[in-house]
């Protein structure tokens, strides 16, 4: 057996309510799950991506061991060479500030961007891992 894909990630952030705003409003995340002062669970795609309070988890609970991290994490969201220009314009037009645009050696491209907390986010394509670009956009990217 090997562990074939990630189903969830998670990020600690500074608010809560800014976060749900951030990734539902700028990155079209829907909201799975809320729990004041603890967590915000959100879908993406066919996986998770779950935002901790930094001090809502430390210390654990009954089911949860307690975990944590210091400093800025990093998620990296696939995008496609259709809609990776996509995202950038959105971004900006946010008023959020790219950071690196990186064409990869290998092929591939990344835009690098940061969460109201200062998390390390990323649009890559799946060129840069030498994966195939077989997906459609998603329906709330158009076509240009």
């Amino acid at each position: 057996m090997k562990a074939d894909r990630v189903l969830e990630t998670c990020l600690y952030v500074d608010d809560l309510d800014e976060a749900a705003d951030f990734y539902s409003r700028v990155l079209g995340l829907d909201l799975h799950s809320r729990q004041k002062g603890r967590h915000v669970f959100m879908r993406c795609g066919e996986s998770m991506l779950l935002l901790f309070s930094v001090d809502g988890v430390r210390r654990g609970s009954d089911n949860v061991p307690g975990h944590g991290a210091d400093g800025p994490g990093h998620v990296a969201f696939g995008a496609t060479d259709r809609t990776i220009d996509q995202w950038r314009d959105k971004l900006i037009g946010e008023g959020i500030a790219i950071e690196r645009d990186v064409d990869w050696p290998g092929g591939g491209r990344s835009i690098y961007f940061r969460d109201p907390s200062g998390n390390s986010l990323e649009f890559v394509t799946p060129a840069t891992w030498d994966l195939p670009d077989d997906r459609d956009p998603p329906p709330h990217m158009s076509e240009s």
